[in-house]
């Protein structure tokens, strides 16, 4: 077993999970910036894309159940989904389990627009060099979500 197998002692997984971060903020403000240049060929913010890759993802979720999932504030998710149902990308349903919190989903516009959106990044992100195997990006998933993990007690509001 190589020294790279075996599990790293607290100090140095710091030190080295600091290196992750230093590439995930810069990744994440690119990314965000090539999501708003892409707002012109699909019109959506990057808040609004956010919501229909959700509900694409997951089908009908309130709005409360979105803000959980992307850890962002219900006050942001409700301005995106009413952004969104201006546009007739969403429409609110009723909500079988809690009458006062409706659910959101898709309509056949909301769909067709993310569908895009997706596709577009999909060719994007096919483009990644490096010859990155399974096993990388597999590793890559356990480290972010253990990451994310730790901080999941950090209120969004």
């Amino acid at each position: 077993m190589s020294h790279d197998d075996e599990p790293l002692a607290p100090d140095e997984l710091g030190h080295r999970l600091t290196e992750v971060f230093d590439l995930v903020g810069p990744l994440y403000r690119r990314v965000q910036r090539a999501v708003e240049r892409g707002e012109a060929v699909e019109g959506l913010s990057v808040g609004v894309r956010a919501v229909l890759d959700l509900l694409h993802k997951h089908g009908p979720m309130t709005v409360p159940q979105m803000g959980r999932a992307q850890a962002i504030s219900r006050q942001f998710v409700q301005r995106m989904v009413n952004e969104a149902a201006a546009r007739d990308l969403v429409e609110a349903v009723p909500n079988p389990a809690h009458q006062r919190s409706s659910l959101i989903r898709l309509t056949g516009a909301g769909r067709a627009a993310i569908t895009a959106v997706l596709a577009r990044e999909h060719a994007v992100l096919r483009e990644v060099g490096g010859g990155l195997t399974g096993a990388d990006v597999t590793a890559c998933l356990r480290v972010l979500g253990e990451m994310l993990r730790l901080f999941d007690d950090v209120d969004v509001n």
